[in-house]
């Protein structure tokens, strides 16, 4: 990959979807590294997670939504306001996030956390 900050952008926003995946790698909490001896894994929908850093940082909530296209997570209870008094979802980066507790281990996760 190249050191030039255009040509990452340029990958940034035109890399294929089955390539963003490492994008939405979120760290996990002590405990859960302990536990499945991974430091970080894909944010799901479902997934606890505490946000670490912004204006928002200390709380913790579920995910509604993960948005490979742009690469961000919405979260439950994280909103703001429009000017017309309408509340939307606040879009996070998962590298700003801490998974705290996973929604449930499937087939496919528990491949993923036995590599």
């Amino acid at each position: 990959m190249s050191k030039q900050p255009r040509k990452q952008r340029k990958w940034l926003y035109t890399s294929k979807l089955h390539e963003r995946h490492r994008l939405l790698h979120a760290t996990l909490s002590k405990n859960l590294r302990k536990k499945y001896g991974k430091r970080s894994l894909r944010v799901r929908k479902g997934d606890k997670v505490k946000i670490m850093r912004g204006k928002f940082a200390g709380q913790e909530s579920r995910v509604l939504e993960v948005d490979m296209k742009r690469c961000i997570i919405k979260l439950d209870g994280i909103t703001t306001s429009k000017a017309d008094g309408t509340e939307v979802a606040v879009p996070i980066h998962p590298s700003n996030v801490m998974i705290t507790e996973l929604k449930e281990v499937d087939d496919v996760r528990k491949k993923i956390l036995k590599r």
